[in-house]
């Protein structure tokens, strides 16, 4: 098993080329997962910089031991999620940071961990938490759920065009016996939706994709460590984020352009009164994607976007 960090040099350029980072600080790697990305930023930045890996998942933490070892004074270990950032950092007497990295998709560790049941490739118990210690496995909400609300689930984070199709044949499939394992679940999606084998998506992603995303709250968290990331970065400290899937670069493309507009007033007040300035100055324009060449190499970027601002 093995992890292939996405965007690793772009992302890598980015956060160490910011103003503030001149005469060293510290950089937040606030998604560890496989340590492919806080290894570089590590290996890179020689002795100047301190980087501060975050991450919930019990398995990452454990994965974090040979670094601690390699670096033992420039790299710490924050077990927690990502939307306490602000509490993690203070927890350690940490105010400012110069850097802020965000890879907000899976890791294959976690992928390819049929136990934890992230994946339809293989068959595992319908799981899907990031901390598995924390909230409602993926088996609760489909067997519990009424068909309103799981229509609701997969329209609204997994843009599925069938979803309400999906929710009434699990509630009746439930009635049954419960959906307990990937493979039920993503077998009962595939024989409704066959035109798949056409496609290079199986049908049941955007159900995993939804189901995922509800368990830990993803888009929640994202929108908060957004806003307390901004609040950490110093002026010129740097905040890279990778997306993998539209809802989410959809949160990080307009949360970064308000910051980077400042003003807040409605478009038909012709005159600012709300005297909000800009707080970043976007680096990434609409956006960066993998090189066909990483594509070819791992092909789970394939839809990865970076964006990155800086700190004004």
């Amino acid at each position: 098993m093995s992890h292939i960090p996405v965007l690793l040099p772009e992302s890598v350029k980015l956060l160490l080329e910011a103003p503030s980072l001149t005469t060293g600080g510290v950089v937040v790697d606030a998604t560890f997962g496989g340590g492919g990305h806080s290894r570089a930023l590590l290996q890179e930045s020689m002795e100047k910089v301190t980087v501060i890996a975050v991450d919930r998942d019990p398995a990452a933490v454990s994965r974090a031991r040979s670094l601690l070892s390699e670096f033992p004074s420039r790299f710490r270990l924050l077990t927690g999620n990502y939307a306490d950032l602000s509490r993690l950092l203070i927890g350690i007497g940490i105010e400012h940071i110069d850097g802020l990295l965000l890879d907000i998709g899976l890791s294959s560790f976690q992928l390819e961990d049929e136990e934890r049941g992230f994946s339809f490739q293989s068959d595992g118990p319908l799981d899907m938490r990031m901390d598995p210690a924390v909230g409602q496995p993926a088996a609760e909400i489909v067997n519990r759920a009424d068909v309103r609300t799981l229509t609701r689930i997969f329209r609204n984070f997994g843009e599925e065009p069938y979803a309400a199709a999906i929710a009434r044949r699990i509630v009746k499939q439930r009635q049954e016996a419960p959906l307990r394992t990937t493979r039920e679940l993503a077998g009962l999606v595939e024989k409704m939706v066959p035109a798949y084998k056409s496609s290079r998506r199986h049908p049941a992603t955007r159900i995993f994709q939804a189901l995922r995303i509800v368990v830990n709250d993803e888009l929640g968290a994202l929108t908060q460590v957004l806003e307390c990331g901004l609040e950490q970065l110093g002026p010129g400290g740097r905040m890279v984020v990778i997306a993998y899937h539209s809802l989410e670069d959809r949160i990080v493309k307009r949360f970064f352009r308000q910051a980077a507009r400042g003003c807040v007033c409605p478009p038909k007040v012709p005159v600012c009164v709300c005297g909000c300035s800009p707080r970043v100055k976007i680096l990434t324009g609409r956006g960066q994607r993998p090189t066909d060449a990483e594509i070819a190499r791992n092909p789970r970027s394939r839809s990865a976007v970076l964006r990155a601002v800086e700190a004004l």
